[in-house]
């Protein structure tokens, strides 16, 4: 409003890229041809806090966006000039049903890898290379859990040795696993064990750089910054041309935190700039004919990791190359958070077709990798098998308008406000940031105090109270009787303190429940014509409309037209659909139809039993809800136990975390600290399972903070992006502490070094002091 031919947009954080604007509003001047970042609308005309001169091109082609994660950091840093290179429409094979891409077969010994053969499962030790016979040991157990693949760390000369005695020792035990080795910085390394590993692994983040440097340079052209290529070309060409000689394989494998100076200061710490770096090695790689080869593009969060691969498959597309996809989400960390952070980003792809070996990258003993990537290679494997062609036949023809692969754009629900009327805190049922929904039977409510702490609520003299990670809302398997008074006593603590009620609308008919919420189907809304009725015989003032993604697009003007007495919509995808690709087309619809109410994914927990069922079925939900939810669909999620009579594989608060920990690794909402931590490796200079659980149990109870744990600098400062604090070994026995990339204490003793990660948060104002356990009254843990 301030200047003529300006265009502004205001983002809440920065994004470091030339699509990316933050902390305030980017300014696209047609008349200058520069990009300023200045503070508020206000400021327009006259706070420059930053330029950069740039083509009429790029400012004529730049798209403003955000996406939660693809972040430079804490701060303003240099904003990238370079416009990356425009992609096509298309990143997969078929957007309506997963069908596998087409890769050419890629040879790493014995195992081929590509579209014409089965997925293969990779993990990596965390021996001391230089331990022969420890390794060789870890590898043999590897392989015999299923493992096709397996890699090493090789950071110098003296493992590079070692590893020759590797390779033969496990020849003799007759193991022709094929063993790939990990590079960073060394060149000379990787022509020494190319001589008898059959994979090399490369980051192009550092392969040619020497030492780590964040130092930012300046390019004006294209032509300087393709002048410093002649450097990589000189470490990277012999490299290539021994592993084509020998008929090695190669993994080009950029990771979004260690990208280089080099492509840091030209193309920003963005998905692009993760795509730039890989094409560039792979065009060296063409130019001496060797096609042996394949890519990563690795990133501790899902987001970033989702659109760096697709961003990839569509400039491959658009180059006509075929190269197969190494999948992974690296350092998940471990437990249910890393099973659900890698499935989220490695399913999602395996939805989309894309992928031909993987690895979930956990901060446990590599034998413990296979088992979750056993089964998500099992999931991509039936998603794209005729045995179920007919979910993606049933899925009424829709065109996909609105969803862009390229650019994250969340679409957020309209804000819940509180209705004439209404006396209870209606205004909480749904969250601002993502919701959580409980599925309950009438009998729970026999132990209010109970279901108050499975609920994750604080309990005080008896009283619930909402905290950080409580239920939403809740649904009603059942409404107790309306003489059931201790029952409609714990919803009524319930429903004063925001925490939303629903319920079918005849069982609410039957016995109303002051301010319940009416659940009902699109189908019945339809047929009634609109929401009046159910919200009269239920005494209700809104409904919750249930879609399961089988309605006629012409269903979906009565939810418009309902869309003032509606809470929110529940998607529970019919079994005989295809849960991703009907849930599109729901989205799609309600894009169409200009229906803003919030939707939350409903999911069944069930078939499965004891902790492997646990694990199966989180693999499972991150790879179909969160498949959509990486895409910004969707504002919560509801988990049923379908287990009935089963409240042990399934308990309402496991089910709940899991719900929570789905919207934390689509970084949705969090509700506690984000740990990441890499999978160890032999270069790991402390026991990072042990020191991992230390420093959880002294900050986990620090949401909206992220900390980062390596075992040492390779994935240390490069690989930690997104944390706000690192704590990295940095010499045997010795810790160094990070504030985002920049080192701010070295050389800590082990001992002392979880005590200076503590004050370390605290001088930042980011630490508060956990409850004192005698503050709340515990409710009893059920039996």
């Amino acid at each position: 409003p301030h200047a003529p031919g300006v265009s502004a947009s205001l983002y809440p954080r920065l994004f470091f890229s030339p699509r990316r604007a933050c902390g305030g509003s980017v300014v696209r001047d047609t008349s200058s041809l520069r990009v300023r970042r200045v503070t508020t609308p206000t400021d327009l005309s006259h706070s420059i806090m930053r330029t950069h001169f740039v083509s009429a091109a790029l400012v004529a082609a730049a798209g403003l966006h955000a996406a939660q994660g693809f972040s430079a950091g804490k701060g303003l840093r240099r904003a990238a000039v370079r416009m990356a290179t425009p992609l096509g429409d298309q990143y997969c094979v078929d957007q309506y049903r997963t069908t596998r891409r087409k890769t050419r077969t890629v040879e790493a010994g014995p195992v081929k890898i590509g579209s014409e053969h089965p997925i293969t499962l990779q993990t990596m030790t965390n021996t001391n290379t230089k331990d022969v016979m420890a390794t060789v040991d870890q590898v043999m157990r590897c392989k015999d859990l299923g493992a096709d693949l397996v890699r090493l760390t090789v950071q110098g000369k003296k493992e590079a040795e070692a590893c020759m005695h590797i390779r033969e020792t496990l020849f003799k035990k007759g193991y022709d696993v094929p063993l790939v080795a990990d590079i960073h910085f060394q060149p000379k390394v990787a022509m020494m064990v190319a001589e008898c590993f059959e994979k090399i692994r490369v980051n192009p983040g550092n392969f040619a750089d020497g030492t780590k440097s964040f130092e930012e340079t300046v390019y004006e052209t294209q032509e300087e910054y393709n002048a410093e290529r002649g450097h990589i070309e000189e470490l990277f060409i012999p490299l290539v041309e021994k592993c084509k000689s020998l008929n090695r394989a190669i993994r080009i494998g950029t990771n979004h935190g260690s990208l280089s100076a080099r492509v840091m200061s030209f193309y920003g710490d963005t998905p692009e700039g993760m795509v730039e770096s890989a094409i560039e090695f792979a065009d060296i790689c063409r130019e001496q004919d060797y096609h042996n080869f394949l890519f990563s593009m690795k990133a501790s969060n899902p987001v970033v990791m989702v659109s760096a691969y697709r961003r990839l498959a569509a400039r491959m597309y658009d180059l006509d190359w075929d190269y197969p996809l190494h999948l992974g989400v690296t350092e998940a960390g471990e437990g249910e958070d890393g099973r659900m952070k890698s499935a989220i980003g490695i399913g999602t792809l395996l939805s989309d077709g894309l992928g031909d070996t993987i690895r979930v990258s956990l901060t446990e003993d590599p034998e413990l990798e296979l088992a979750p990537c056993g089964e998500l290679a099992r999931l991509g494997r039936v998603a794209a098998s005729p045995e179920v062609e007919k979910l993606y036949i049933n899925v009424p023809d829709y065109k996909e308008t609105k969803r862009d692969f390229a650019n994250f754009e969340r679409r957020k629900g309209a804000p819940l406000e509180k209705a004439e009327g209404e006396t209870f805190p209606t205004d909480q049922y749904l969250h601002q940031d993502g919701s959580v929904f409980s599925v309950i039977s009438s009998e729970m409510l026999e132990t209010p105090d109970v279901l108050y702490q499975q609920m994750g609520a604080k309990i005080a003299l008896g009283m619930p109270f909402k905290d950080i990670a409580t239920s939403d809302s809740l649904i009603l398997k059942d409404v107790p009787a309306a003489d059931n008074k201790d029952a409609r006593l714990a919803l009524k603590r319930l429903q004063e303190v925001g925490v939303g009620v629903i319920a079918d609308h005849a069982d609410l008919a039957a016995a109303p429940i002051p301010e319940a919420v009416a659940k009902v189907t699109l189908s019945e809304l339809v047929a009634a014509g609109g929401a009046a009725s159910f919200l009269e015989k239920a005494e209700a003032k809104r409904v919750a409309v249930v879609v399961d993604g089988s309605e006629e697009d012409a269903a979906f003007d009565a939810l418009k037209a309902a869309e003032a007495d509606v809470l929110c919509v529940i998607l529970k995808v019919s079994d005989d659909l295809s849960r991703v690709h009907a849930s599109r087309r729901v989205f799609e619809l309600l894009h169409q139809k200009g229906v803003s109410s919030q939707v939350m994914h409903y999911l069944v927990a069930a078939n499965g039993e004891g902790v492997l069922g646990r694990e199966n079925f989180v693999l499972k939900a991150g790879s179909q809800a969160g498949a959509l939810l990486v895409d910004g669909l969707g504002d919560g999620v509801v988990i049923e136990n379908g287990n009935v009579n089963d409240d042990i594989t399934y308990p309402l608060a496991y089910l709940r975390e899991t719900a929570f920990g789905m919207l934390q690794g689509t970084r949705i909402r969090t509700v506690k600290t984000e740990f990441v931590s890499c999978p160890s490796c032999g270069r790991t200079l402390f026991d990072l399972q042990e020191v991992t659980d230390q420093i959880r149990l002294r900050t986990g109870h620090l949401p909206g903070v992220s900390i980062a744990i390596m075992g040492c600098i390779v994935n240390g400062p490069g690989e930690m992006a997104d944390a706000d604090f690192g704590y990295v070994g940095s010499a045997a026995g010795k810790i160094d502490l990070y504030v985002g990339k920049e080192v701010v204490q070295r050389g800590i003793k082990m001992d002392t070094a979880p005590d200076a990660l503590v004050e370390l948060i605290k001088e930042h104002g980011k630490w508060k002091d956990p409850e004192e356990a005698d503050a709340i009254e515990e409710a009893p843990v059920a039996a």
